[in-house]
């Protein structure tokens, strides 16, 4: 016979039930903290994801869309996308931008540009010019307006 089983044995029949009764409740807390509390947290937060999936899905879903749109235009040539793009800084950006066209390479310079504006500029370049930006070298300045440069790929000869 073991140490532990003749300890055991010596025990009186009221510290054997307490024994039995500590050794239940670390196996009960041990299940609870292993098994139970994990699952029913998941539970509880699952709603909460679930709209967070759905909310990122929708973004997805929208975004995927714009790029079906997108590569259902039209293929833009490059003479029509320079001038677009050209008339565009002029319409958009004005004075504070200066663009310097290279192969299929678009260098534009910009001085004090509102953030708005240049979100605005951004996206109708993208979407009306095919021009994609490659490069970003961007500043803020005291005032909150952007400086710096920006290069952009437009679509091939």
């Amino acid at each position: 016979m073991s140490a532990r089983a003749a300890a055991w044995q010596r025990l009186a029949p009221r510290e054997k039930r307490l024994v039995g009764g500590a050794t239940a409740l670390v196996l009960l807390a041990l299940l609870w903290w292993l098994a139970l509390a994990p699952a029913l947290d998941t539970l509880r937060t699952a709603d909460a994801r679930h709209r967070t999936l759905d909310a990122q899905l929708q973004r997805m879903l929208g975004l995927q869309a714009q790029a079906q749109a997108m590569q259902s235009l039209p293929r833009q040539g490059y003479d029509e996308a320079s001038r677009l793009l050209e008339t565009s800084v002029r319409q958009r950006l004005g004075p504070g931008a200066r663009m310097a066209i290279s192969g299929e390479r678009v260098t534009l310079t910009l001085t004090a540009i509102p953030a708005d504006a240049l979100a605005q500029w951004l996206a109708q370049a993208r979407v009306n010019a095919r021009a994609l930006p490659a490069e970003a070298r961007l500043t803020r300045n005291p005032a909150g307006l952007w400086d710096g440069t920006l290069v952009l790929n437009l679509p091939p000869r």
